[in-house]
């Protein structure tokens, strides 16, 4: 390939993902179409066949869990389309908001927490991009390490035990996971807005593009003068912050932070909702529209199985299963191309 036609492919990278974009809705149904349907189908069937799940509260502990979810893959989506990967994310997640929980008992106020808080998430960030960008350690082994890290650093220097707790006069902060704005759950409402923020900048903005040039492409990104190194630490630190908003979002919602959420499957799950919604493995394609009808599906799933009372080690089986189907489709769909799949400069 030259580097006239490397140019070219990444100059055009976004305008090829939007009528590829287009061609589905127009032609044929397009991947987002078919989950958000099949997310209709699984609730009708569970509002019919379970007692309780069309309930009023159901539905609002279910629109809680849907949009935790949808913030951490919302980060997530952004890593992936420019062809990374994040597995800290819950531990940045747990260490952050567990930390803001921690400092709430100062004399500080709650925005310099929140921004330390936010801090903390962001160095995390930057250390991934960094390791991944300069160092050029796979996404998969520099994420799962700076994962451990962070929780054992937060564990070890910034916690005093495994929960964390807000004080009791911390009505303000509560508000952000338990307040009703518009006759909507406040997780609702700040996942609609962090959905909302991604989604128009990487669609309506130069580095946005940029960033489905470096995952479609990223040698041609490179030769027509995309900073690529700063770019991806740009990712990574989108994709901390996500993680921080969730993470402050669950501790509002629930008053505590329990820590060992890191050995949850909630990882699984993120990536779950980020590949069934159509967001391609091999970077350059999907949006967060794709997160959105992603992340009501897996919920409407987790929540059904939860009241039929599934074995936690069944839910893990059929979620397996379901991630390897839409990881073979992906594969299917959008085949790598050796002569480009590569992460680091050379």
């Amino acid at each position: 390939m030259s580097r006239q036609d490397l140019a070219e492919t990444a100059e055009n990278a976004s305008l090829n993902q939007n009528s590829y974009a287009k061609k589905g809705w127009l032609k044929k149904p397009s991947q987002e179409l078919i989950v958000l349907a099949t997310a209709l189908v699984c609730f009708l069937f569970f509002a019919v066949t379970l007692t309780g799940f069309a309930s009023f509260g159901n539905l609002v502990t279910m629109l809680r869990s849907i949009a935790v979810l949808g913030i951490l893959s919302t980060g997530m989506a952004v890593v992936v389309i420019g062809r990374g990967l994040d597995l800290s994310q819950v531990s940045v997640m747990a260490i952050s908001s567990a930390w803001v929980l921690t400092l709430m008992s100062s004399d500080m106020s709650l925005v310099t927490i929140m921004f330390l808080g936010l801090g903390f998430a962001l160095v995390v960030g930057i250390l991934n991009g960094w390791i991944v960008a300069f160092i050029e350690i796979p996404p998969l082994f520099a994420t799962l390490a700076t994962g451990l890290v962070c929780f054992g650093v937060g564990r070890w220097v910034l916690l005093s035990g495994v929960h964390a707790y807000p004080p009791k006069e911390a009505a303000d902060f509560l508000f952000l996971g338990q307040g009703i704005v518009f006759g909507l759950p406040m997780p609702v409402l700040i996942f609609l807005v962090v959905a909302g923020v991604i989604h128009v900048f990487l669609r309506r903005t130069t580095i946005g593009r940029h960033i489905y040039g470096l995952g479609d492409n990223i040698l041609a990104a490179r030769l027509i003068g995309i900073s690529v190194r700063p770019l991806i630490i740009l990712t990574y630190m989108i994709s901390a912050a996500a993680a921080f908003i969730a993470g402050i979002t669950t501790a509002a919602t629930v008053a505590s932070m329990n820590t060992e959420i890191v050995n949850s499957t909630l990882i699984f799950d993120v990536l779950l909702v980020v590949v069934l919604g159509g967001v391609s493995l091999s970077g350059g394609r999907g949006g967060i529209v794709s997160v959105v009808v992603g992340a009501i599906l897996i919920g409407i799933l987790l929540n059904g199985m939860t009241i039929l009372n599934i074995n936690s080690d069944v839910q893990n089986i059929a979620k397996a299963v379901v991630l390897l189907a839409a990881i073979i489709v992906d594969r299917r769909l959008h085949p790598k191309d050796e002569e480009t799949d590569k992460q680091g400069d050379h």
